[in-house]
């Protein structure tokens, strides 16, 4: 399965990563390198994920990590999996 990374979720990230590099650039070097592992090892784990609450599709779920909540596409006739975006958990 792919993993594919939307427009958004790249800039939103790219923001979460400057905030926390402002921090300590430990932490966010860590935080990535952990949010990778769970991004690669998600076509594993795709029924481990419940629906997403920001979207009311089945083929939408969410993956919780650190405080953000990361939504994420099932695309089953493309065997892959879209991430939507990556927001700070309210």
């Amino acid at each position: 399965m792919n993993i594919l990374c939307s427009k958004l979720y790249e800039e939103q990230l790219k923001d979460i990563l400057e905030l926390l590099a402002k921090e300590d650039y430990r932490i966010a070097k860590e935080f990535k390198m952990y949010l990778d592992t769970i991004i690669l090892n998600m076509p594993s784990k795709i029924n481990k994920y419940k629906k997403s609450v920001y979207f009311d599709d089945e083929n939408i779920k969410d993956v919780e990590f650190r405080g953000c909540r990361i939504p994420f596409l099932i695309d089953k006739r493309k065997n892959s999996c879209v991430l939507l975006g990556i927001t700070k958990k309210n």
